[in-house]
């Protein structure tokens, strides 16, 4: 197997969430329709503002990847929902199939051998499809992470569940 191939193997399984931390699938599993909108103590956003948050930034990475006309969302406030927004069920439901979406896009572009992983993005500051999966990959195994932490906290996590 070539260099290139063992790279893109390995990039597949970061953005697929294989590895050392926790996928997003199993983090969101059977989580509580009433906790959706809930501040869990001393945070000022709740569980679906965060994912609502990696969502977004996943798909910013997925179009500053694609779009040569691409202009960069507002910080911070195009990145997360406003503070008083709140998400029903299916909005929850939308932003995690938004993520798996967005997810699949971006493992079917690194998956596809004409993808150089690492030829410079045009019209960036050097930047590559490597280092913007690596960037997202970090970014996606913090808040995933830290929407676990959350589930335990707020005691949403289903009974029985292994530790």
């Amino acid at each position: 197997m070539a260099d290139n191939d063992i790279l893109r193997e390995q990039l597949l399984a970061l953005i697929d969430g294989h590895g050392a931390h926790m996928p997003l699938d199993a983090a969101v599993a059977d989580f509580p329709d009433d906790a959706i909108n809930r501040f869990p103590p001393n945070v000022a956003y709740t569980p679906w503002h965060l994912l609502e948050h990696v969502r977004i930034a996943q798909r910013d990475i997925l179009d500053y990847i694609r779009d040569r006309a691409y202009l960069a969302p507002s910080w911070p406030e195009e990145y997360w929902p406003a503070r008083d927004a709140t998400a029903t069920p299916e909005q929850f439901a939308q932003t995690v199939e938004g993520f798996r979406s967005d997810g699949a896009a971006l493992h079917a572009l690194v998956a596809d051998p004409s993808t150089d992983l690492l030829a410079t993005i045009p019209n960036t500051p050097g930047h590559t499809i490597l280092r913007e999966v690596r960037t997202l990959a970090d970014h996606n195994a913090y808040h995933v992470g830290e929407f676990a932490i959350l589930r335990q906290v707020m005691g949403t996590w289903p009974r029985g569940r292994e530790e």
